[in-house]
């Protein structure tokens, strides 16, 4: 109370806001000029503007009688400038450099807090400022001069050289044409500086008119600074509280943080990294390691870490090669993404780093050129998934990483099981996108192979297969005849039936297990770390027990009934991919793992009423033997089974067959014309 009695309040002043020049009126700031020029003196000879960039670009004549002008550099810089002819183009038509150029910059990005002010009669009117801007010297005309000179020197060395000298300086031009750009690229040539200086300087000058201070019309704007009604009404911004007005002057303080030492944006410590759900905490492991034993995850996931939980979600990111996990290609190229080296998109780039992993499943080199030439993709990308897996060496080619965990091998059955369905199917898949042939199926064989005791030769897993079976024969013969006797014993029937041993009778030769011959010199009998025998149930005399049969039995035939449902025609070879795709997504131990061939899958899919229809393909068509056998749903149970049953007869005549033949002869079986709509149906 003593302060405030000490500084009196002398006057309160009326605050009032105009606007009238809202979002119109800028703020101009010339440099210093010489003392004995004012600014009355200056004459304005021309003004343009950018609105958007707020750039203005004003000339300003010079007073050539003042004393501090200095008559004789004048006339030396329109010299340079002009040269000795004037003409319409020149700058200086007085030869006197008579004019200066001033252009504006920004001063403040954010104006909203400044305002001009008017103080008339006891009032204080204020209008928001829209810009600040400051007025520096243009030197232009310097570069102009630069030019001129520049063309002076060109063409004197032009009329000194000869006719044979100029034939000589001639160059070959090098025509290359640009790639489609994508929408990354698009992006970062958008945001370029470059771009932005293109896109100002496309803008167009607005030119204006100056007033002078005295000019009538300046006299008549300048009326607009002060606030055209007193009303409250007018003036609701100014009304506030003092408790508000007080909160506007002094805004309460926030503690600023501590600041701390920031890490790079992709690296995240360990602390961190164990804040985040354990899924998180794979993906971004993973995706940094790229390569990484079962063992070494769980290390670094710390110790209480569920095991389970984790198998449960890094097969969610990765996939199993020679018994370590490699992450997925589509957790490195993200969709709609692309490569920094060539634009190639993210779909592709996956494609080419699958192939590569699916190599490494089958051999523990690879070659960077066999690479190169399937995918089709440039030699940095190819370089690029190698170093992600795998380490050169000189004269061999790429070699896998890391040793085959065999260990992991042992202890999880079950997912290499599951692992070696998925690969199963990415192969499938691979083999339809790059058309690979019988060379790219069978890995090469090294010269020089390691000494890893699971390493054997194909002769040598036939004979340890036949030393195994004459091992278990007494003990199969023996556990035979007890049940037999247990039969005799309890069954009152004359004929006795042995329930638990079944002998599956297989064709010799031309069937062979599903999909074993495209891994026959996998890892000379590893199939991604899958020995024969290993993951499925232990079979008796090569089978299974008659109970597992029924189970495996219902099962595929379930699965076979859904597909055909879906699917009414279906091929061999894509009814293999999806019965994989399948296996890959039933829970570890399910009853198929225990080994379903290819004889059982076909007689399963006779038994559930479809049947093979024996389209007659060309003699040179490139297809596999499996993509030849066409199975089809012969009864469905609906209304278009006639149909259907038409139009499969029509092709096992004929592989490729016209529209208006196949609704003829449709029209003409059933008896009935058939609409455009109701063949498309039937067709597809």
């Amino acid at each position: 109370m003593a302060n405030e009695e000490d500084d009196p309040i002398i006057q309160e002043i009326d605050v009032f806001l105009a606007r009238s020049l809202l979002e119109k009126l800028y703020l101009f700031q010339y440099p210093i000029r010489p003392a004995s020029m004012t600014y009355d003196d200056v004459t304005h000879l021309s003004a343009k503007i950018k609105p958007k960039q707020q750039k203005v670009e004003l000339e300003m004549a010079i007073d050539t009688l003042n004393p501090n002008y200095c008559r004789s550099k004048g006339e030396q810089i329109a010299l340079n400038v002009d040269g000795t002819c004037t003409d319409e183009t020149s700058t200086y038509s007085s030869k006197l450099m008579d004019k200066q150029t001033f252009c504006s910059s920004q001063a403040a990005s954010n104006v909203s807090r400044y305002a001009a002010a008017v103080y008339k009669k006891g009032e204080l009117h204020l209008t928001p400022l829209h810009g600040i801007l400051q007025l520096r010297p243009s030197f232009t005309y310097l570069d102009k001069a630069d030019a001129k000179h520049r063309e002076r020197e060109a063409a004197n060395e032009g009329g000194d050289s000869s006719q044979d000298e100029a034939e000589d300086d001639v160059k070959q031009i090098t025509v290359r044409f640009s790639r489609p750009e994508t929408e990354q690229a698009r992006q970062r040539r958008v945001q370029s500086y470059e771009f932005l200086q293109k896109r100002q300087a496309e803008e167009h000058w607005v030119h204006l008119h100056y007033y002078g201070l005295k000019d009538s019309r300046s006299e008549h704007e300048r009326q607009y600074l002060f606030s055209q009604g007193h009303g409250l009404a007018e003036n609701t911004e100014l009304i506030k509280s003092p408790s508000e007005y007080l909160m506007m002057l002094m805004p309460p303080s926030v503690e600023e943080e501590n600041d701390k030492p920031m890490a790079p944006s992709n690296v995240l410590s360990m602390a961190q990294l164990r804040t985040l759900p354990l899924a998180d905490q794979i993906k971004i492991l993973m995706k940094n390691v790229k390569v990484m034993p079962f063992a070494n995850l769980m290390s670094l996931l710390g110790s209480g870490t569920d095991s389970t939980a984790v198998l449960r979600c890094v097969q969610q990111v990765a996939l199993l090669v020679q018994g370590n996990w490699v992450v997925k290609s589509d957790v490195l190229y993200p969709k709609d993404t692309s490569s920094p080296h060539s634009g190639v998109p993210a779909e592709v780039l996956c494609r080419g780093r699958d192939f590569v992993m699916w190599k490494f499943t089958q051999d523990r080199w690879v070659v960077r050129k066999e690479v190169a030439a399937v995918t089709k993709l440039c030699p940095e990308d190819v370089k690029d998934f190698l170093e992600h897996m795998s380490v050169a060496r000189i004269n061999k080619g790429w070699e896998f990483m890391l040793p085959y965990d065999e260990d992991f091998v042992k202890k999880h059955p079950d997912i290499v099981q599951r692992q070696h369905m998925l690969w199963m199917g990415i192969q499938a898949k691979l083999e339809k996108v790059y058309n690979l042939l019988k060379e790219h199926l069978v890995p090469k064989k090294q010269e020089a192979q390691s000494a890893h005791p699971l390493l054997v030769s194909g002769e040598q897993r036939v004979n340890m297969a036949k030393a195994k079976a004459k091992q278990n024969y007494g003990q199969l013969e023996k556990e035979f005849q007890r049940q037999k006797a247990e039969m005799k014993s309890n069954d009152t029937s004359a004929k006795t039936d042995v329930p638990n041993i079944r002998i599956k009778e297989e064709p010799v030769g031309a069937e062979e297990p599903m999909d074993t011959s495209a891994f026959e010199g996998l890892n000379n009998g590893l199939v991604n770390g899958l020995h024969p025998g290993e993951g499925s149930p232990e079979p008796v005399n090569g089978h299974l027990p008659g109970g597992c049969i029924d189970r495996v039995a219902q099962e595929l035939k379930a699965f076979v009934s859904s597909t055909f449902k879906k699917q009414f025609v279906l091929t061999l070879s894509e009814l293999k991919r999806l019965f994989n795709l399948h296996l890959a997504s039933l829970p570890p131990g399910h009853t198929l793992f225990s080994g379903i061939s290819d004889k059982m899958l076909q007689d399963m899919v006779l038994d559930t009423g479809c049947k093979q229809i024996l389209v007659p393909f060309p003699p040179q068509t490139a297809a596999s033997p499996d993509e030849l056998k066409v199975y089809a749903l012969w009864e469905a149970g609906d209304t278009y089974d006639q149909h259907r049953q038409v139009l499969l007869e029509i092709f096992s005549r004929n592989y490729r067959v016209r529209r208006n033949v196949i609704q003829s002869q449709l029209s003409q079986e059933c008896g009935e014309d058939l609409n455009k709509q109701e063949v498309d149906r039937v067709l597809k």
